[in-house]
């Protein structure tokens, strides 16, 4: 399924779990991956001294054979490349450059995220890589390289649409149960109306049908599927349900729920990807 995958490095915690994950994917899947750890530039910086782009090159470099036995460690190898240029940049265009069909990374690396997600490389890398983006919260406990419970919040965009069709590819890989997950939104908030019975039992409606087109889509594709249907933040929802459920892998699509912002700022995506413990992957 991801035979060429490129993975962000910047020798942090999340960045080494990243590695880790992804070995472990390697070693029960087959595939290649490359490991790519970008050097900032500071043309203003580098002027005035310039032996310090060549001792962070040095040092990226040592880091990241430190990354490769990690993955030797795992039993398997990887191509490794330090390339100067601004991180996010030059992940997405090594991702291009090698035809990578995935790329991972972990979400709090060295410049620091915390709860400020946008601005990060993260979020740069999710918002203009050419291909679906693993984005690793922390170590995995034992790494098998299989998911076996994966939850796809669905709300009928082709976004979620293209993340359960990803699902479905990987339940039949590995036997993974999907649970597809749509979130009743807080109309009366948005748009200021009194959320009567009726008006509840036709949103009720509304959301069996959306998860109606989730389970017609998978079985289409030869899976069948859980369904659950919350109310409230969508972020919230997906996150608390993924930990009741156990889940050990969440598929969502990048845009916003339900086309209320098409972009990756403030998006439910971002939301669950700071909040979750456990990998995202969000596909293109």
């Amino acid at each position: 399924m991801y035979e060429k995958i490129l993975i962000g490095y910047d020798d942090s915690e999340y960045s080494r779990a990243a590695v880790k994950e992804v070995a472990a994917w390697l070693k029960r899947h087959g595939g290649k991956a490359e490991l790519v750890h970008g050097v900032y530039s500071d043309e203003e910086e580098f002027c005035s001294k310039p032996e310090i782009l060549g001792q962070r090159i040095n040092d990226g470099k040592d880091a990241c054979a430190k990354a490769g036995q990690i993955a030797a460690d795992a039993g398997v190898t990887m191509e490794i490349k330090v390339k100067e240029g601004d991180p996010p940049q030059v992940i997405c265009n090594a991702a291009q450059e090698q035809a990578a069909d995935l790329i991972a990374l972990g979400t709090h690396g060295r410049r620091g995220i915390s709860r400020m997600f946008m601005g990060s490389v993260t979020a740069k890398v999710i918002a203009e890589s050419p291909c679906d983006v693993l984005v690793v919260k922390k170590p995995c406990g034992t790494c098998s390289g299989k998911y076996e419970k994966i939850l796809v919040p669905f709300d009928s965009s082709p976004s979620s649409k293209k993340a359960l069709e990803t699902a479905c590819k990987l339940a039949k890989l590995d036997q993974s149960e999907i649970t597809v997950f749509y979130v009743i939104p807080r109309y009366e908030e948005m748009i200021n109306f009194v959320k009567t019975e009726s008006i509840q039992k036709a949103l009720n409606q509304e959301a069996e049908k959306i998860l109606d087109q989730a389970r017609e889509t998978a079985a289409a594709l030869g899976v069948t599927v859980k369904s659950e249907i919350g109310n409230g933040s969508p972020s919230e929802n997906i996150v608390a349900t993924s930990a009741k459920e156990g889940t050990d892998l969440i598929i969502m699509g990048s845009y916003g729920w339900r086309g209320i912002n098409k972009s990756i700022i403030g998006s439910t995506a971002e939301r669950v990807i700071m909040s979750a413990d456990m990998p995202v992957l969000v596909t293109r």
